[in-house]
């Protein structure tokens, strides 16, 4: 494993390792620790004589793969990686280039083209090309020419990338994370799950996204693991992978987890001969139903953390076996300090009682860039206000009971959706669910709740029926909307807050 305590950069996470294998995947040869080393540095040498280095922003845009890995390793050791959703439409793309103020863009030959038709002739466009041996190549295909910079990496104060909240209630906000940060949070989560250069990480998160930047690709290399890579996510391919490169763990959030238990008892056989030595969930709530069968299906535990992006993704997780892991919670804090705050963000609550979750810890970022606004809301006494409300048991477990903003009022009663969802998620006709607030006229909110079925038979009477002999009545749906899939973010995440005005409803 690499020393991470004095020279925090990318780089150093590379180091060490030798001819180790680092990184695989599907019809690709692999890299070991000493070639991506390697890589890395020509790469950035090369973005260094295309006129780039520190300071500058560099769009990416390009689907998962070792492909992915190698640009965005380059990046961030040239200047400042800002990875951006291959998906995005050419008016998304056009806006983050513009709030990042993006000097360049990197794509894989033409593959995301509605990125490329949103580059200004001010971007350097850049494109990516695999070469036999594995490594990559990068050529400028347009935009602004100039001048060769010196040869030069990042340090570890420098600004490893940059990302954006979701800005599922306002403007998205510029999140700068730096190399120091990561590192941090890469060796808080090597700790947690006591990773090895014996372990192998199935990268199966979205590579635009924190999660799988830090908790499968770079706690992996920086534990001297492998990283296996494919090219995206597919439920039907996943056992395929799990067959052929034995992973010993895989991260995921809540979506995944479930569509790959729709398929657990069709792949039993991959499951025995490929052992898995733990699953971990993050990025939104697991509910404790799907954790138990996930757990009998795939006979190892499953991990549920909290993670954040101002925090360079984790900030607890549950622990590994023989310590207790608890459905329900997301653990303790691992190398970040955990707090509980009351609302005016004076003091820290006592255990059991309910407030905002706060955290500080090397990993957490310093502010939201050029948005001082924002972070005086953000930072109270030195901690970092997640804008999550839950409590810390006797025994320093902290379990979430929802985004402050998504709490439903009604009339003045505070209802966490996620105690809704988990109560649903029991009965036998339900597939999915997600509880909500809708407007209404005189008590503000009210609760509603769209449902994918097994059982299409079920009523709304017999919904909430069942609720109501496990909720108190304010806490029961008013309504209940059936649907054949839930709407979900560009990560899996839920649309829990956007759920009423997609489904139109109105004050009622």
């Amino acid at each position: 494993m690499s020393d991470l305590t004095e020279s925090k950069t990318l780089l150093t996470l590379l180091a060490g390792q030798g001819d180790h294998l680092a990184l695989v995947a599907p019809d690709y040869p692999g890299l070991t620790y000493d070639q991506l080393q390697q890589s890395v540095i020509n790469l950035a040498n090369q973005l260094n004589r295309l006129g780039l280095g520190r300071g500058d922003r560099i769009a990416i845009a390009m689907p998962n793969g070792p492909e992915m890995i190698l640009t965005f390793l380059a990046a961030a050791m040239c200047g400042t990686a800002a990875p951006l959703n291959p998906k995005y439409t050419p008016a998304e793309f056009a806006f983050y280039y513009s709030d990042t103020d993006a000097d360049a863009l990197i794509t894989l030959g033409d593959t995301v083209t509605a990125a490329q038709a949103a580059a200004t002739d001010e971007m350097k466009q850049i494109q990516a090309a695999l070469q036999p041996d594995g490594r990559l190549s990068f050529e400028q295909v347009g935009g602004k020419k100039q001048g060769s910079r010196a040869a030069e990496l990042a340090e570890s104060d420098d600004i490893a990338m940059i990302l954006h909240t979701s800005g599922t209630t306002s403007q998205p906000k510029r999140v700068p994370i730096k190399h120091r940060n990561l590192a941090a949070s890469a060796q808080n989560i090597i700790g947690t799950y006591q990773l090895s250069e014996g372990d192998r990480a199935l990268c199966i998160m979205p590579l635009f996204h924190v999660h799988g930047l830090v908790a499968s690709m770079l706690s992996t290399l920086a534990s001297g693991g492998t990283v296996i890579c494919p090219r995206g996510f597919n439920a039907i391919e996943f056992w395929r992978l799990l067959s052929t490169f034995k992973p010993t763990w895989y991260s995921a959030v809540p979506t995944m987890h479930q569509l790959l238990l729709a398929r657990a008892s069709r792949n039993q056989e991959a499951i025995q001969t490929s052992p898995l030595r733990f699953i971990r969930s993050s990025s939104s709530s697991l509910p404790p139903i799907v954790l138990e069968s996930l757990e009998a299906a795939f006979k190892a535990p499953v991990l549920e953390a909290y993670s954040m992006s101002e925090a360079s993704h984790q900030m607890t997780s549950n622990p590994l076996p023989p310590a207790a892991h608890k459905a329900g919670s997301v653990g303790y804090g691992f190398g970040v300090e955990v707090g509980v705050m009351e609302e005016e963000g004076d003091r820290l609550l006592e255990p059991g009682q309910l407030g905002e979750i706060v955290v500080k810890g090397p990993n957490v970022f310093d502010g939201y860039e050029n948005n001082p606004a924002a972070n005086a809301k953000a930072f109270a006494n030195s901690w970092f206000r997640t804008g999550d409300q839950g409590l810390v048991d006797s025994e320093g477990y902290l379990s979430l009971t929802g985004r402050l903003k998504e709490l439903i009022n009604r009339g003045g009663e505070k209802i966490s959706p996620l105690e809704v969802d988990n109560v649903l998620l029991r009965h036998p006709a339900v597939a999915q669910v997600l509880t909500f607030g809708a407007p209404h006229k005189t008590l503000g909110e009210d609760i509603h709740t769209a449902l994918v079925l097994k059982d299409a038979t079920v009523s709304e009477q017999d919904l909430r029926k069942y609720c109501s002999e496990q909720l108190a009545a304010f806490k029961v749906p008013r309504q209940f909307h059936r649907l054949d899939e839930l709407p979900r973010g560009a990560t899996g995440k839920l649309q829990r807050l956007k759920m009423a005005e997609i489904l139109g409803i109105k004050d009622n």
